[in-house]
């Protein structure tokens, strides 16, 4: 390596002179090594990219959107709008901000989903939330915040349910349903519904608009640490709901509206 630039590196800088010795994808992350043992770490999300250029290549996105290059002998590679660039050491790898080893990547055929099911089951914060531990690269990685809202919007669970009210069967049908479509869409055959022919998200960036399994409104809200955006259907993703569940012992008004009203009012929504 010749030079290495990153303006919002979190960690020790990779030296010019060291050996790139392997490169590797980690669901939504691309991994960089050199021979020092000195790991680059990017996580890309949605938006971000990897680019390869010539030495005399003018980059196709502005110098502004760069999160990382790595310059060697007649090209330059070139990370664009990564959310998080970050570099560990190997042999330390307990001190990455991931806290560890990365789980199953639910992109792979030859996955164990037994051992997500496991990790599911084993979430050592039972009260965490299940939007929240889906996007937790511990126990998976490749689902991505499009996908988790999608999944599990596919199975009918709540994102406000608690990771330990799910039983063996629920945590199957969650892993079951996060490597299919994930795989499926890797093949370009999203199985997430269709419009006019073409494939589209079911409560994902639909805020406001009908379900269509039951006709109720989207809603979106920014939620857990990161502040992602989450969307849901209130009508129909309604198991292991903590909300209504809460409410539902001594409501005056049955009425599933009524209910989901009640557990929204301030005093009984919980913090998100």
């Amino acid at each position: 390596m010749l030079r290495f630039d990153a303006p919002m590196l979190v960690g020790p800088a990779p030296e010019a002179g060291r050996i790139i010795e392997h490169a590797e994808r980690r669901g939504r992350h691309l991994e960089i090594e050199w021979d020092d043992g000195l790991v680059l770490d990017t996580s890309l999300r949605m938006n971000g990219t990897w680019h390869v250029y010539r030495s005399t290549d003018r980059w196709r996105r502005p110098f502004g959107q760069m999160s990382a290059a790595i310059q060697v002998a007649d090209w330059t590679a070139v990370c664009f709008g990564a959310a998080v660039v970050e570099t560990y050491r190997r042999a330390d790898q307990r001190r990455h901000p991931g806290m560890g080893r990365l789980g199953p990547d639910l992109c792979r055929n030859d996955t164990d989903l037994g051992e997500v099911v496991n990790l599911l089951l084993a979430y050592p914060d039972t009260e965490a939330r299940v939007a929240e531990v889906l996007l937790d690269q511990r126990v998976m990685h490749g689902l991505g915040n499009v996908f988790r809202c999608e999944v599990l919007w596919s199975i009918g669970l709540s994102p406000f349910a608690k990771i330990g009210t799910l039983t063996e069967h629920d945590a199957i049908r969650l892993a079951n349903g996060a490597a299919t479509m994930l795989r499926a869409n890797l093949r370009s055959e999203r199985p997430i519904g269709e419009a006019g022919g073409q494939p589209m998200l079911m409560v994902y960036g639909r805020t406001g608009q009908r379900c269509t399994r039951c006709s109720d409104s989207i809603e979106s809200r920014r939620s857990g640490g990161q502040q992602r955006w989450l969307y849901w259907c209130n009508g129909c993703q309604t198991y292991l709901d903590p909300r209504l569940q809460r409410t539902s012992e001594g409501s005056m008004d049955p009425h599933p509206a009524a209910q989901r009203w009640i557990a929204d009012l301030p005093w009984n929504r919980d913090a998100v």
